[in-house]
């Protein structure tokens, strides 16, 4: 009796539902683990073939007539802020980002719920527990941060670490060619700050000081508004039907 070996990935494919990105379409999705020995190379030849990690699962879209989510990546070195950019960093000026491991708090999940119920109550995340939320953070066989995002104190050029409240927090990936954020979320009262975008700007500073060349930040959907806002950070990479092309 043979068994497939657990370094090998199988493949599987969902059922139709529908499309969380764009109205009258439904989506199928191709997924496989990411477990065992070649775990974190594994992870890696996905993530630079289209694919996104959602705990021990890789999945990327499969539908049958759409091609509308595109995968996007950074160029970190050639990366520079636009005007309007530049005033996100300004703004946020007074935050300072710390790697921790991936380990799950009651502060996450608190700021965590609060971002959900005031900006995702209608997601598919929308009623996620505890249990939920720290399977999501630890659940990983790959080279997984935690970057948490507070205030800067008046001791933080010596320790490195901010102070005060937890304000947004980002779960990244870390690969031999780039960062890949994974999930982020932040306090939904500071409209202000424009955090997502400040979480960017500052992954993609973290990547270049790394010596990494890119940052994955997932798909972006032509026709989106959800998604619209991928496609500010230039010049960046999108993967197509001949590879990854450059767009500036």
């Amino acid at each position: 009796m043979t068994s497939q070996p657990r370094d090998a990935p199988q493949f599987y494919l969902t059922s139709p539902s529908t499309c969380p990105y764009l109205p009258d379409r439904e989506e199928r999705k191709v997924f496989t683990h990411i477990v065992g020995r070649r775990s974190r190379e594994l992870n890696e030849i996905l993530t630079q073939g289209g694919f996104r990690r959602s705990q021990t699962i890789a999945y990327r879209p499969a539908c049958d007539a759409c091609r509308a989510c595109v995968s996007v990546r950074v160029l970190t070195d050639e990366f520079e802020p636009s005007g309007n950019l530049k005033r996100v960093l300004k703004a946020n000026n007074d935050l300072i980002g710390v790697a921790i491991s991936n380990r799950p708090s009651s502060e996450q999940y608190s700021l965590f719920r609060r971002y959900l119920d005031a900006r995702h109550t209608d997601g598919g995340m929308a009623d996620m527990t505890v249990l939920d939320y720290s399977m999501m953070i630890e659940d990983s066989h790959v080279d997984t941060q935690v970057i948490e995002y507070r205030r800067r104190g008046i001791d933080s050029g010596i320790t490195g670490k901010g102070a005060g409240d937890l304000i947004a927090m980002c779960l990244t990936d870390v690969m031999s060619d780039g960062l890949s954020m994974v999930y982020s979320f932040y306090e939904p009262d500071m409209h202000d700050r424009s955090l997502g975008t400040f979480m960017i700007l500052d992954h993609i500073r973290r990547a270049r000081t790394m010596g990494l060349p890119y940052l994955y930040l997932g798909y972006w959907v032509e026709g989106s508004k959800k998604m619209a806002y991928k496609a500010r950070f230039k010049p960046q990479e999108r993967l197509l039907a001949q590879g990854w092309v450059r767009t500036d």
